[in-house]
């Protein structure tokens, strides 16, 4: 599902926009009203959420972003949760949650089966299933460091400091937030927009060009050398990457 669209804002986002995402959750389901109900939620809880409809389309989106974790409905348009659920297991052990208004004995026993982690019946609490979530992705996601290196420069997670060298380095909430996101995936190329959602929020409006300057900024800081920049590269025409 595409991002929502930024509409504009002047206000500055709250402290809690400043942090990334802690997940990223497939949701799978045929509703429109509960899927963007529950999209609204799972954004609350700073998870970055995608939609499919159906199972052709979670399959697809399943394979290009590689969820944390999919919120599964059992009846689906065409391939039910059942069979969408025996697809991923082929595959992988992302969690899954079963979302279904069956509460028969025999269909939680082939939820299970199948390879669920968990099953809960409609009409639920959005605070029951945040928990089981959140839950689920505790058994799953590895420990998170609270310590990144790399070159001369440490990143102290829990005090929120970066040092280079062993000095203590002043940034910006959004520079913090922006190195921390590049550190944490390695490799990985980020587009703009990305940048723009993990960092300002899918609901502020900001130019792409905001990503640009802030870039340029942090290299100020963290590069040996900034008209050279070793750690935070250019990806010409998509984005930025971060090469440790």
């Amino acid at each position: 599902m595409a991002s929502p669209s930024r509409t504009q804002s002047h206000a500055e986002p709250d402290a809690a926009r400043e942090t990334t995402f802690s997940a990223r959750v497939l949701v799978v389901e045929d509703d429109p009203i509960l899927r963007e109900t529950l999209t609204y939620n799972l954004q609350r809880e700073r998870m970055q959420v995608l939609c499919a409809e159906n199972a052709e389309e979670a399959i697809r989106m399943f394979q290009q972003q590689n969820p944390d974790l999919v919120v599964l409905d059992v009846m689906l348009p065409g391939r039910s949760g059942f069979e969408l659920c025996r697809l991923i297991r082929e595959h992988s052990q992302t969690p899954i949650l079963f979302l279904t208004a069956r509460t028969s004995e025999e269909d939680k026993l082939r939820g299970f089966d199948l390879g669920a982690d968990d099953y809960l019946v409609k009409p639920f609490s959005m605070v029951e299933l945040i928990a089981r979530i959140r839950s689920l992705l505790r058994r799953t996601q590895p420990a998170t460091p609270t310590i990144l290196r790399f070159g001369d420069v440490e990143i102290d997670l829990k005090a929120h400091r970066v040092f280079k060298g062993g000095e203590p380095l002043t940034l910006t909430p959004k520079e913090y937030a922006l190195l921390v996101l590049l550190v944490r995936n390695p490799g990985k190329v980020f587009t703009r927009d990305q940048l723009l959602d993990n960092i300002w929020g899918v609901d502020t409006y900001v130019s792409p060009r905001t990503v640009d300057v802030h870039i340029r900024w942090l290299r100020s800081k963290i590069e040996p050398d900034p008209d050279h920049p070793r750690y935070i590269q250019t990806v010409r025409g998509v984005g930025y990457r971060f090469e440790g």
